[in-house]
């Protein structure tokens, strides 16, 4: 029995498929296989039910799971002892949302690069709803997107909040006739990211205090794309308040605040920004990209969006 055999168990009994499971251990799925078969032959128990058209896990690989976990955990905590003064290796997958990968990413790949030399970092980019189903098949090892995760087999912690505001193009406002958010969501055509995406849990906390809905929406799932379309006036939307602003400063949008009553009854609440991943995994990868992120996340408004 060896610790390579145990890895290979472990990934294959909790990610989605053994496809899957072998990539996360850099092997062909007919390698991983061979592993696992020399680890059920070294414990003389059957850990997977290959009868069916998928794996199972048989009781016995149920019954062992919790304890070669707790193996991989223990061997975890001497990597990190050595990991303090050798740097990590391997591969990360990091998934995030755009607005991520706009405004701090390159601060992470080159913060990785200065700390972890031999560590190659695989970035992902997609909404919050797609990217937290990705982590629970076990095809990312962390991800950084809005909200908490109401997942039981989940970890995250909070790592930054972000300011929105309303913002529209002085075309658009003058077509429409006001620049008041509560008359806009009733009259006009909100731009905005797709229902899933990390963002709308703001857009749907402020209808809900107010008691409204709206009528008319374009969804699109690119932050480049939806503020591209509300500077050429083809509607509003909710957008970062540090990137608007910067629009704002240069003539192409303009931020809805309005009067100080209209402020309050417009103001959005801030998003929260969490870092999230699998809650029984306790690779040192995992506290040091934590760490990473806590250090870089910020977000300023995109260079090249802006």
């Amino acid at each position: 029995m060896t610790l390579k055999q145990l890895e290979a168990f472990y990934w294959a009994a909790t990610c989605l498929n053994f496809s899957v499971a072998a990539d996360r251990v850099h092997l062909s799925v007919s390698s991983l296989s061979k592993r696992i078969a020399e680890l059920e032959a070294s414990l003389g128990v059957q850990l997977f039910d290959r009868s069916g058209r998928a794996a199972e896990r048989t009781p016995q690989g149920e019954q062992l799971l919790p304890r070669i976990r707790e193996l991989l955990h223990g061997a975890a905590q001497l990597r990190e002892a050595a990991g303090r003064s050798v740097g990590l290796q391997g591969r990360c997958r990091i998934g995030f949302g755009e607005l991520s990968g706009l405004t701090w990413l390159p601060r992470l790949v080159q913060r990785v690069a200065e700390l972890h030399p031999d560590l190659q970092l695989e970035p992902h980019t997609d909404i919050g709803q797609v990217l937290e189903q990705r982590i629970v098949d076990g095809e990312l090892d962390c991800v950084v997107i809005a909200g908490p995760s109401s997942r039981s087999s989940l970890a995250f912690e909070q790592v930054a909040q972000v300011r929105f505001v309303w913002a529209a193009s002085d075309d658009f406002i003058a077509r429409a006739g006001t620049g008041l958010p509560r008359r806009l969501v009733r009259e006009q055509l909100l731009i905005a990211l797709p229902t899933g995406s990390g963002a709308t849990r703001t857009l749907d906390d402020w209808l809900g205090r107010h008691g409204l809905a709206v009528e008319r929406r374009l969804s699109c799932n690119s932050w480049g794309a939806v503020v591209g379309m509300v500077v050429d006036g083809l509607g509003f939307t909710y957008m970062p308040e540090q990137w608007a602003l910067a629009l704002q400063q240069r003539g192409r949008l303009r931020v809805l605040d309005g009067s100080a009553e209209a402020a309050k009854h417009s103001a959005l609440a801030p998003l929260t920004y969490t870092v999230q991943w699998r809650r029984d995994d306790a690779r040192p990868l995992i506290t040091e990209m934590r760490e990473i992120i806590r250090s870089v996340i910020d977000f300023p408004a995109p260079r090249c969006l802006s």
